[in-house]
Order: structure tokens, then C-alpha cells, then sequence
């Protein structure tokens, strides 16, 4: 890997000439520049974000913080990130907190010590690690006011859950209620139970600690074991429908005929599942690059319309519901 002693080395100038033009600190002959430039070019030198934040004052630094980096929904929102930080010139320094108050807390101080200048973070547990920071943050997956949030309307979701699996012929419930800590998965649920209550169906309720692959596998057992007459089930999220999918196929039930399950995120392996999983659609890139562009408007003190931007859910059908037709 090239360094600044090469570059100077290649463009024949010292390395405090070439630490001038790379912080545009004092002056550098136009000539002198565009060799230094030429040599970055040709070692492929990539300067220490670092160390020019330390230098300037102002780095090009942004931590994102996500709470399971194994749940294939976060990466989609750190894509959505990335694709808009490095389109604007920005880097990501990513944590993963697994939900944990203490690790979350040692990753924000992680980011402060690396001169970020701005924060987006998929993970809140405590509101006290936040509120003292100087730097601009946004909330992805996560609402906390008074801070800026992208999120999905979960509520809206699960009442189409609820509505999609009703007029498919499901009978006997199950709804599956995420993290009681995390709103954005309270939101999804209150939708669903809401929508339940108006139905004429029966229905049971299980609370999930996490959504976590244990949790999910722990919970699928739990569910044939306590309510084994169930015909259809609304998970909170796409690991606990798979969860379930396969516990329901090795007890020998078919899907749908026997079971309707539908999830909640659309990840891509969702898609892959056999048979491939019915859900509700998060649009998770697309709010990784609102979440992104709201910080960078923040960042340059850009006036903002509209500080908690609620985006749409949607129906995805494949085989893990019935057609309409089938019980019309």
C-alpha cells in the first residue's frame, strides 16, 4: 500500500508539500499539484481519513451503527448507506451492537474518537447515549425523538397482514410480537392487532426477547407445541417466518394448504426459501439512502422539510399463502 512519503517520493516534492495539497492547507504551485495528483493517481494512494480529520478539523467520516450484522435486513440498509455516503464523498465506519446497551454505548465512543461527523445508527437502546453528542444523528429502522428517523409504516403492515392472510382463508392466528423495546416492531404489531380485533377469527399471541436466529428457532417449536390447531401465522420478521417454515415442513404440514405464514421485511433469501416465503416489504435500501441523504443535509446545515420520513410497505405474494381465488 502506497503512503504519503511515496507519493512525495514519485511527484519529487516533500512530504509536507504533498500534505498541503491534500488538505488544501496553504499554497502549492499549480504545477506541483498536478504532479502530486498524477503520482496519487498512478500509487493508487489512498490517504488516512484519520489523519486529515485530525488535521482540517473535519473529517469525511460517518458511523453506522447496526444491531444484528448476521439479519440479512441491516445490510440492505448499510447498502443503501454506503451507496449514497460514497456518491457524496463520504466513508462509513460500521459497528454491530447485537443489541446490547453497553457495546452500543462502546462503538458511539469508537466513532467519536475516529472525528466523525455524523451518525446513523439502526440500533437504539438507550436514548442517554445519544442526546450529549455534538455531531448530527439519524435514526434508520429506529424512531427516537427529537432526533431525525427513517422508517417503514409497520403499523400499516401489519394490518395488511393481517388482511392478506384473512382473505386467504386463515381461521386460526398466530401473530408473533417482535422485541417489546424496539418500536418500529410495536408499530407492525399494533397494526396487526388492531386489524385482528375488527376480524372474525380466533387468535393467540407470542412475544419473541429478539430477532435473533436463536429466539426464531426457539419461538417455532413453541408455537406447534401451544396452539397446534393453527392455520396461519404473521411473524415479525422474515428470520422468524423461516423459522417457522421449516418447523411446520418437518412436522409434516403443507404449506399453504395446512399453514399460511407470512413474514415481515422481504430479505433476499426470503425469495429462496422453499417454498418461497409471502411477506411484507420493507423498502430497506431505499431508507439506507434517505437515512444517508438526511444526514448529509444536516451535516451542511441544508434546510429540512420533513425530519421523520414514514416510506411504504408492500404485499409481497409468493407460496407460502394461498390465491384469493382458491377461497372466494
Amino acid at each position: 500500500m502506497a503512503t504519503i512519503r511515496d507519493v512525495a517520493r514519485k511527484a519529487g516534492v516533500s512530504v509536507a508539500t504533498v500534505s498541503r495539497a491534500l488538505n488544501d492547507k496553504g499554497y502549492v504551485h499549480e504545477d506541483t499539484r498536478k504532479a502530486i495528483n498524477e503520482a496519487i493517481k498512478e500509487l493508487n494512494y489512498k490517504p488516512n481519513e484519520v489523519a486529515r480529520s485530525l488535521y482540517k478539523k473535519k473529517s469525511r467520516l460517518i458511523g453506522l451503527l447496526l444491531p444484528d450484522i448476521r439479519n440479512p435486513f441491516f445490510p440492505e440498509l448499510a447498502r443503501g448507506v454506503e451507496d449514497i455516503m460514497q456518491e457524496s464523498g463520504y466513508r462509513l465506519i460500521i459497528g454491530n451492537a447485537d443489541e446490547k446497551p453497553e457495546k452500543e454505548n462502546d462503538y458511539i465512543q469508537t466513532f467519536i474518537q475516529n472525528n466523525v461527523i455524523g451518525i446513523i445508527s439502526a440500533s437504539h437502546t438507550e436514548k442517554k447515549h445519544y442526546k450529549h453528542l455534538t455531531c448530527p444523528v439519524v435514526f434508520l429502522d429506529r424512531t427516537s425523538e427529537p432526533f431525525p428517523s427513517v422508517f417503514a409504516d409497520g403499523y400499516s403492515g401489519g394490518k395488511m397482514a393481517v388482511r392478506e392472510i384473512i382473505r386467504r382463508g386463515s381461521k386460526r392466528i398466530t401473530l408473533l410480537r417482535g422485541p417489546i423495546e424496539v418500536k418500529t416492531a410495536q408499530d407492525r404489531f399494533k397494526g396487526a392487532l388492531d386489524e385482528l380485533c375488527r376480524a372474525n377469527v380466533d387468535f393467540n399471541v407470542m412475544t419473541m426477547a429478539s430477532f435473533a436466529y436463536h429466539d426464531a428457532s426457539k419461538c417455532a417449536k413453541e408455537i406447534f407445541e401451544k396452539f397446534p390447531d393453527t392455520d396461519g401465522v404473521i411473524a415479525s420478521n422474515d428470520i422468524a417466518a423461516a423459522a417457522i417454515l421449516h418447523e411446520a415442513i418437518r412436522k409434516g404440514k403443507l404449506i399453504p394448504n395446512d399453514l399460511q405464514i407470512i413474514g415481515f421485511d422481504d430479505i433476499p433469501l426470503s425469495g429462496l426459501l422453499f417454498p418461497p416465503l409471502s411477506t411484507i416489504k420493507q423498502p430497506a435500501y431505499e431508507m439506507g439512502r434517505e437515512a444517508a441523504k438526511l444526514l448529509i443535509k444536516l451535516i451542511n446545515n441544508e434546510p429540512i422539510q420533513n425530519q421523520m420520513i414514514q416510506m411504504p410497505v408492500t404485499f409481497i405474494e409468493r407460496q407460502t399463502t394461498r390465491k384469493v381465488e382458491e377461497n372466494g
